[in-house]
C-alpha cells in the first residue's frame, strides 16, 4: 500500500488490536508454519489462524488471506509472513502479519471502508471503534451485595 500520513496511526491501531492473536500464533512452531506455506496447506493455516483469532474476536473477523512467505537462513532466525483479511463491521483490512523469534509486526496493504467519510481522521476513528466492537470484552461480574443474616 502506498503509505500516507494516516498509515502509521492505522497500523498502530491494528497492531494493538490483534497483538493477542499474533502472540497466540507465535506459540506455534515456526517449522510447522513454514512447511504449511511451502506445501500450500492453506486450509491448515486458515484453521490455525481462525483458532487463534476466535479467542479474542467474533467469528469471521480475522481470516487467512491465502498467502504468505517465509525467510529461513542458516545464520538467523526464521521469519513467517501471513496474509490476513480482517473484517470488523463496516470495513475490510488486507494486511500482512510478520512473525519473528521475539516480535511480530503488521503491514496494512489496503483498507476498504464500506461507507468512507471525507475526513480521514473520522475513518481512522471508525477503524479503531470497529476493531474494538469486534473484540470480545472480558466482563467482570459485579460482586453481589453482602447478605447479612440477622439473628433474633
Amino acid at each position: 500500500m502506498k503509505k500516507c500520513t494516516y498509515s502509521a496511526a492505522r497500523e498502530e491501531i491494528l497492531a494493538n488490536a490483534i497483538s493477542p492473536v499474533a502472540a497466540e500464533l507465535r506459540l506455534l512452531d515456526a517449522a510447522d508454519l513454514i512447511s504449511m506455506l511451502r506445501y500450500e496447506y492453506h486450509a491448515n493455516l486458515a484453521d490455525l489462524i481462525e483458532s487463534a483469532a476466535e479467542l479474542y474476536f467474533h467469528p469471521g473477523t480475522i481470516t487467512f488471506g491465502i498467502g504468505g512467505d517465509f525467510r529461513l537462513e542458516w545464520d538467523g532466525y526464521p521469519t513467517v509472513t501471513l496474509d490476513l483479511e480482517i473484517k470488523p463491521q463496516g470495513l475490510t483490512i488486507y494486511a500482512r502479519l510478520t512473525l519473528e523469534a521475539d516480535a511480530a509486526s503488521i503491514d496494512i496493504n489496503y483498507i476498504r471502508f464500506n461507507t468512507p467519510s471525507d475526513d480521514p481522521d473520522a475513518n481512522t476513528a471508525f477503524l479503531a471503534q470497529s476493531l474494538d466492537d469486534a473484540a470480545f470484552k472480558r466482563k467482570i461480574p459485579a460482586l453481589a451485595p453482602a447478605i447479612s443474616h440477622s439473628m433474633q
